[in-house]
Parts: C-alpha cells; structure tokens; sequence
C-alpha cells in the first residue's frame, strides 16, 4: 500500500473516531442544557457514550414485513457517508490548501445520503408509522436543500466562483463573508437550513416522538439503531464546522488567536441549535414547507442578489 494511500485511510479513521467522540459531547451538552432550561438535573456526562454501548450489546429486531436489505443498509451506509464528510471537513480545516475541485458539491451530497438512507430505511421496514415519518422526511429534505444551496451561493460567489472549499476558506482571510450583509442572511438561512438538517425542534416531524412513535425510527433496535444515533450526533459536530468554514473563514492557523476564535464560532453555532431546540414548538409539515419555500428561499435568494451588486460594484459590506 502506498504511502498517499496509508494516510488518506489514517485521516479517514482519525476524523471519524474524533467526529464521534466530539459527537458524544456535543450531545450530552445539548441534553444538559435542555434539562437545566426544564429545570431538572440531566444526565451524566458518559450517558450518550453508555446509551450506544447498550445498544450495541443488543438484538436487532426486524419486523416480518420488513424488506431486510434496505432495512438494515440503510443506517450502515447513513454513518458512513457521515464519516467520509468527516474526513474531507477536517481536512480542510487543517490544510485548506490541500482540497481537491469539486469537494463542496462532495459534502453537500454526502450530507444527502442520512436523510436519504433514513427514507428508505423507514420505507423498507413495512411501519405504517414509519411511512408517515419517510414521507416527512421527503418533504422536508426538499424544503431545506433549495434554501441552504442559495445561502452556500454567497460564499461561493464571493470566492471567485470556486467549488473548492480550501480557497473558499482562504478567500475568507482577510474579510470572512459573515462580515457583510449578504453574508448575515445567508448565514441566518444556513443556520435554519442546519436545524433542519439535523431533524432538531421544530423540525423534528419526522421522528415525533408524541405523535408517530419515533416514526422513521420506530421498528429500528439494537446496533441499528446505535448507527442511526451515532450519526446524528456526528452531523451534530459537522454542520457547525460546514457553516464555519462557508461563512467564517475556517481555522486561521497563522495568528496566535486562531484556535481560540475558531472554538469560539464553533460554541456559538452548537448554542443556536440548542437554543431554537429549547425555545420552539415543533412546526407541521406544511407549516414547515411554507417557511422553507415562502421565506427563506426569497431571503437566500435576497442574499445572493446582494452579494453579486456588492461584487460587481466593489462594495464588499454588501
């Protein structure tokens, strides 16, 4: 095995395994805080970490009318799409200069495959309960991808054009695109776009727990599931870093003040989802649909408009 090939493994599994842990983390913060707001204790810092060890340790039940192939791919194939974005992030982070043409369209359809995966693992397992989750599931993936891609279109746009998330970043050093009016709102669509993503409140239709019994995941146990919580909580650590690196100018590794800056922005995004989690009702679908499609698609699309006059005209506030 060559060495480019060693490395390119070794950063595969040092990027997971750390996406992981920091997941782990991260969702054990966003469970104490919800509990503090709800005034009650939380759990310890270990029970996320203890909540997959148990899962793993059990059986996977599927039900008969379950299509097994598909049933049990499907979270499989969802962490480790997970893991490979991991992967190329992080990189990026670290060695901007290191990224190859095209990653960004890369990440975004990597960041597809969990709630495509979820679709068709709640199709396959034959639930009735499932199926409503699935066809929310759809209804939201078609909701927020329009918005998030315009909102993506400013940065781009701002960098010359480029797809490469490396000069992306770079392009940010002297004035990241969070620093101009255009670069707000497609940061505030983004970061709606993220919850989204993420299935937290108010977009979690398509578990709801109160209403479908966890729906896309009611029929899923025992490893299966562990899979399907592992990558929740690893997105929960990526799309922060996705928004960083888009709007933020990612890690300035040259000045004393990059690291601290850098965990800064990153505490900053975790506290948003945490804090729309705790502040809002969960939203119906078409209540959903209507904000998505009536809302944040015009102010993305505001955002790029803004961004294209203040780049023709050399206005870079704007």
């Amino acid at each position: 095995m060559s060495g480019q090939a060693m490395w390119a493994i070794l950063t595969f599994l040092a990027a997971g395994i750390g996406t992981m842990l920091l997941g782990l983390a991260l969702r054990w913060v966003d469970r104490k805080v919800t509990a503090l707001v709800q005034w009650r204790v939380g759990p310890p810092w270990y029970q996320p970490l203890a909540d997959v060890l148990k899962l793993m340790g059990k059986e996977t039940l599927m039900p008969s009318t379950a299509r097994g192939t598909g049933f049990l791919l499907a979270p499989i194939i969802a962490l480790s799409a997970t893991a490979v974005t991991a992967a190329i992030l992080w990189r990026t982070l670290l060695v901007p200069q290191e990224g190859f043409l095209g990653d960004l369209i890369v990440v975004i359809y990597l960041l597809m495959v969990p709630a495509l995966m979820t679709v068709l693992g709640a199709s396959a397992s034959g639930n009735p309960h499932a199926s409503i989750g699935a066809g929310r599931e759809v209804k939201l993936l078609l909701s927020y991808e329009a918005p998030l891609l315009l909102a993506f279109l400013v940065p781009i746009a701002r960098s010359g054009w480029t797809l490469d998330l490396g000069r992306i970043v770079t392009a940010q050093a002297a004035s990241p695109v969070v620093f101009s009016v255009s670069g707000v709102l497609a940061v505030v669509v983004a970061v709606v776009c993220m919850q989204a993503k993420l299935g937290q409140v108010p977009f979690d239709l398509a578990e709801a727990e109160c209403e479908i019994m966890s729906g896309v995941y009611v029929e899923y146990s025992g490893p299966s599931l562990a899979c399907w919580l592992m990558a929740r909580m690893m997105l929960l650590a990526l799309l922060p870093l996705l928004l960083i690196l888009m709007f933020w100018g990612g890690l300035h590794t040259g000045a004393w003040w990059g690291v601290p800056a850098f965990l800064g922005k990153y505490v900053l995004f975790v506290a948003l989802v945490t804090l729309i989690r705790n502040t809002n009702p969960r939203l119906r679908i078409d209540q959903t649909m209507r904000l998505f499609w009536f809302v944040l698609v015009p102010a993305a699309a505001v955002a790029v408009v803004l961004s294209m006059t203040g780049i023709s005209r050399g206005i870079p506030w704007l």
